[in-house]
């Protein structure tokens, strides 16, 4: 557990934008009107932390030279406003903060050439997490002059600087106990926002990392709590809420149906697996507005969701087990994109799929050398038994193609250790069968700052997965390219024609130390690319 600041929960006037428990503090966006500006001369350092009693005004500044500006055509263009750029030390570096006395904070941007939507983010996380330091109740922000200069709607500068004040206000402090050092909740903080065409998107950027909160906080519960059935109740409980379908396809059904790959994964465990589905429709739940879907558009998003990996008798060994409760990351992903996609009421009609299974040891678990029937009709030879992954993510494949009759499939997983090797923490690895929808995924990778490469999947990798006594092995007899194996052996469970693609988030899902928008624990990777794809279809 990570304990480093006060607990509070993300919340916003706007509908449904809380975030959940782990959340720092609660936001509320007010309307700007009668709101005053400072006016008086600087005297203070950036390193100075005073309790402030007024409304702090935000002021973003650039990098420069000789020095950090205002933002071109500023309303900030007093001698006086002009001279707090010279204070001790600040250089208006991206994140860097000021307070330049008389509730007036610089707010570092970087150079403005250099700055972009990620920027945006950061300056965001950096500002919540001076305002908690400041004790600060309300502030103002103004984004018109940065939008301006940026060449972007106001909109869209304030809904990134939401999502990165939204993720850096999240913790893993709802396990705390008796013997907890964090102290007391913080007071809600009430952010004024200038121009009022920009609200919309604050909310809006809360809402989004509210949702990606909320599948943080499904990765960080752990094992003793998180099993299938835990899992399958909060989706339940979680779609009720957002307005989604939700079925759950128990272990019996699905012995009954032959998915082999979930119930032979599964069954060591006492708590059994099962596959859930979510469904989004637009126009339908409660207290919607009808919203005409995309005619012909059916997206599958499917989410490995592995509560623990213990590898099975292909055991993990040299604490190599530590952390296995995030190899379900990819279906937290995946239930955190359907929440964000169901609040903003997107018009695309799309079905979630979460196999969800405990990979565990005993007497009735699968074992190495076993030969098990797909829910396709394909037999695996099971090679290893901590390529487990792959066989519950394969029969939901093969579901969103034979049962939801998907127009497009999407699976994210925490998948290899190879993809880590290949490509580390920057950026999770793309496999596509289709330029378009590569495309489409690129395009919101960088919009989102969820970044992707793509690495081949040629017919010769396929082949590569074919084994000796059965159809195909779960795991090469080689370790050469090691990460594309797992997206090559789950290609035969695609029916020829459909486009998918498969992310390998296992480098990115979650960080070992505080960065500047996550703290240490799961990062959510992967909410805000798939609700920028899907929307991408609307």
């Amino acid at each position: 557990m990570v304990h480093s600041r006060p607990a509070r929960r993300v919340g916003g006037q706007t509908p449904r934008i809380d975030a959940g428990t782990g959340a720092s503090r609660v936001f509320r966006t007010i309307r700007t009107a009668g709101v005053r500006r400072a006016a008086a001369a600087a005297r203070s350092t950036a390193r100075r932390r005073p309790a402030t009693t007024g409304v702090l005004q935000v002021t973003p500044v650039f990098a420069g030279e000789p020095g950090p500006r205002l933002p071109r055509g500023s309303a900030h263009t007093s001698t006086h406003a002009k001279s707090l750029l010279s204070l001790p030390g600040f250089r208006g570096d991206a994140g860097e903060i000021a307070y330049a006395g008389d509730d007036l904070l610089l707010l570092g941007m970087g150079p403005a050439t250099e700055c972009a939507m990620a920027t945006l983010r950061l300056a965001g996380a950096a500002l919540i997490r001076r305002a908690d330091r400041m004790r600060v109740k309300q502030f103002a922000l103004h984004v018109a002059d940065l939008a301006r200069e940026l060449d972007i709607r106001p909109a869209e500068a304030a809904q990134a600087m939401a999502e990165g004040a939204g993720l850096a206000n999240w913790r893993v402090d709802f396990f705390r106990g008796t013997r907890s050092r964090v102290g007391d909740a913080l007071p809600p903080l009430s952010i004024h926002i200038t121009p009022p065409a920009a609200r919309a998107g604050f909310d809006r950027g809360l809402l989004v990392a509210g949702c990606v909160n909320e599948a943080r906080r499904l990765a960080a519960t752990p094992p003793n709590i998180a099993n299938p059935p835990w899992v399958a109740a909060e989706t339940r409980r979680l779609a009720r809420d957002a307005g989604l379908q939700c079925r759950v396809i128990s272990y019996a059904e699905a012995r009954r149906r032959g998915m082999g790959g979930i119930v032979n994964v599964g069954r060591g465990s006492a708590k059994k697996p099962c596959l859930i589905v979510l469904e989004h429709r637009p126009g339908r739940g409660a207290g919607r507005r009808p919203a005409k879907a995309r005619s012909g558009v059916h997206l599958a998003l499917v989410g490995k969701t592995m509560t623990y990996d213990t590898g099975g008798y292909s055991l993990k060994i040299s604490n190599g087990m530590k952390g296995m409760k995030y190899d379900g990351n990819g279906g937290c992903a995946v239930i955190g994109a359907m929440l964000a996609i169901a609040r903003l009421r997107l018009p695309v009609r799309v079905t979630a799929l979460l196999p969800c299974a405990e990979n565990m040891v005993s007497g009735d678990s699968y074992r190495p050398d076993d030969i098990i029937t797909m829910y396709s009709g394909a037999t695996v030879e099971v090679t290893n038994t901590d390529a487990e992954g792959r066989l519950i993510l394969a029969d939901a494949l093969t579901y969103a193609c034979r049962d939801v009759k998907a127009t497009h499939i999407i699976d994210i997983a925490t998948l290899t250790g190879g993809i880590v090797v290949a490509l580390g923490s920057w950026c999770a690895g793309l496999f596509c069968n289709d330029d378009d929808l590569c495309g489409r995924l690129e395009s919101a990778a960088d919009a989102t700052d969820e970044r992707l490469w793509r690495l081949p999947l040629w017919k010769e990798h396929r082949d590569f997965m074919r084994a000796r006594h059965a159809d195909l092995w779960n795991s090469g007899p080689k370790r050469d390219g090691h990460p594309i194996q797992g997206a090559a052996f789950l290609s035969h469970f695609v029916d020829d024609g459909t486009p998918w693609a498969h992310l390998d988030i296992a480098g990115t899902d979650s960080v070992e130390s505080d960065t500047a928008l996550h703290c240490t624990g799961p990062t959510g990777f992967g909410v805000r690319l798939l609700l920028e794809t899907v929307g991408g279809f609307a």
